[in-house]
């Protein structure tokens, strides 16, 4: 009776020990080993996630970018018809005869103005029509023949001056408008760009002689978009009211983005339906291009992963279990066995996890850097085509000179890949660069150059002082009618370098906002990245005056 009694004893011990053992098992095997792979998938996931988004991001910069040449070539073509003296004197004689009883313009001032049109179009491919109204607001339009739309009445249309397209226009005083749909007509395939034409030779008050529509293609977005032709992408104009879609590719963008429907609250509710988004406003128009991408379709691999993962835990879990049963009257061997086999597990998922975040991370600089590859030359070659295609049109030494100045701006901005230059060179830039914009605006600008002479061999950061005379010509002196004044002075004083760029401008009415642009924030992030925290970019402004952009820093060991 005693022996049965101590026999259940120590079954009921040996129960309880493996028992124990079973619960410590799966505390310290089978829940670990759940946890690593719970954890590893978030890592991967969430790693592919912010991969793919930067990666988006610098796409859609890159594509904005590229729009931007597309759209200036627009602006380029504007700018060369408003200040043309043919096109002036067409639009003023317009008027004289509009009030006497012509309504209508006659065939020959007809064929004159379209003439005058043709001889200016720069890159024709993207272009639909282009229309100029006189200040009775008759038409003359080339290209498509049914540009005009609802305002062909073959005659005087004063509507015109009440619609709000117009309205922004005039408020833009003279600066090109670009609109994200065609305000002639409801032709969806096209978009337009409008600019109000006053006549430069009354300074002080400049009387409106004129208004000049262009309406493009929506085509020259897919050229844009060119590497995104299986994904959904979209062109969104947020600053018209209601704020609608440019351009986008079917769906989702057909039922989310709609005319009247705020672009802000679409995109919120397409984040809820799982979709990662990543936007980026273009610089000229103020657009927002946006991608979005399926989340499931992204996770896709990572899913796969997360699955064996949680396959390979269970079945490593049971083998666990299993010896830990078989082996109850030998503790520590099978403890042994599972600790080699945990060590084992842990090594194959964090190599499996970093050959995934290696082979995604490869994956997308691949994608950039082709991405890079293919748009950079092929819109240099382009804009050097057009280029050439004014010279043989129009018999232009200009154009040929302005080439030149083009050729050597480009082999001193590359600087055979040196980010630093010496100062003598950086002011030849500048001279190239107000060769060409001298050419296309007719000498309107004088540039004085003020730098001392121990100045010329230390070695600046490149294109450092290049970007602040752009914005003087671009915001400063372009608006402004007449001639402008570009002075840049430079000196040393112990071991601090200062540079003035001045113009007697418009002036700016909103500093700050000027400063976020893309050229003035590039030139002050790189300042601050190689020259620290003491250097300053200072700008000081008054309407209707001029600006002055200062820049100062110390000079490194080296540079000295």
């Amino acid at each position: 009776m005693k022996k049965i009694l101590k026999k259940q004893k120590n079954d009921g011990q040996h129960n309880d020990i493996r028992r124990k053992y079973f619960l410590l098992m799966i505390g310290i095997s089978i829940l670990p080993l759940l946890l690593l792979g719970f954890i590893s998938f978030n890592i991967a996931k969430n790693t592919l996630i912010e991969n793919q988004l930067q990666t988006t991001e610098n796409h859609l910069k890159t594509s904005s970018e590229a729009a931007d040449l597309l759209f200036q070539n627009i602006i380029n073509m504007e700018r060369l018809i408003s200040w043309s003296n043919d096109t002036r004197r067409e639009l003023i004689d317009s008027a004289k005869y509009a009030g006497v009883g012509q309504n209508v313009l006659d065939n020959e001032a007809t064929k004159r103005i379209q003439n005058l049109i043709s001889r200016y179009l720069i890159d024709t491919q993207y272009v639909d029509s282009v229309c100029l109204f006189d200040v009775n607001y008759r038409s003359v339009c080339y290209g498509n023949s049914k540009s005009i739309g609802k305002y062909d009445n073959s005659g005087i249309d004063r509507n015109i001056a009440y619609s709000t397209w117009y309205k922004q226009s005039a408020e833009a005083q003279g600066r090109p408008v670009f609109f994200g749909y065609n305000v002639l007509n409801n032709e969806q395939s096209t978009f337009s760009s409008v600019k109000l034409l006053k006549n430069p030779h009354n300074v002080f008050n400049p009387e409106k002689i004129g208004l000049l529509v262009v309406n493009v293609k929506q085509s020259l977005f897919l050229r844009v978009f060119q590497d995104e032709s299986n994904t959904d992408w979209a062109v969104l104009n947020s600053t018209e009211e209601g704020g609608n879609a440019v351009f986008s590719n079917p769906s989702p963008f057909n039922l989310e983005f709609k005319k009247g429907i705020d672009s802000e609250s679409s995109l919120n509710k397409l984040e809820e339906k799982g979709y990662l988004i990543s936007s980026y406003q273009n610089q000229t128009t103020g657009w927002t291009f946006v991608r979005l991408i399926k989340e499931k379709e992204l996770l896709k691999q990572p899913n796969k992963i997360g699955v064996a993962t949680a396959l390979i835990s269970s079945i490593l879990g049971l083998i666990a279990l299993f010896l830990a049963f078989f082996f109850s009257g030998k503790v520590a061997r099978p403890l042994i066995n599972l600790r080699n086999i945990f060590q084992r597990v842990t090594v194959e998922n964090k190599e499996l996890n970093e050959r995934l975040v290696s082979s995604q991370l490869k994956e997308r600089e691949a994608e950039l850097r082709t991405l890079q590859a293919q748009i950079k030359p092929h819109f240099l070659y382009n804009t050097l085509d057009s280029i050439y295609w004014m010279a043989i049109l129009q018999n232009n030494h200009d154009i040929a000179k302005m080439a030149v100045a083009l050729s050597e701006s480009f082999k001193l901005s590359l600087n055979k890949g040196e980010d630093i230059i010496p100062v003598s060179k950086e002011l030849e830039h500048i001279y190239h660069y107000m060769t060409i914009q001298n050419l296309r605006y007719q000498n309107r600008f004088q540039y004085i150059e003020n730098v001392d002479s121990n100045l010329m061999e230390k070695k600046i950061l490149k294109l450092l002082l290049q970007p602040l005379v752009e914005n003087a010509i671009y915001h400063g002196l372009e608006p402004k009618i007449g001639e402008g004044i570009i002075e840049l002075t430079g000196k040393i004083k112990e071991g601090w370098v200062t540079f003035n760029v001045r113009d007697n401008g418009v002036g700016i009415k909103d500093i700050k906002a000027t400063e976020k642009g893309f050229g003035l924030r590039n030139v002050r992030e790189r300042l601050l990245l190689y020259y620290g925290p003491d250097s300053t970019l200072t700008i000081l402004s008054k309407v209707d005056e001029g600006t002055n952009m200062e820049i100062k820093f110390r000079l490194t060991a080296r540079e000295e």
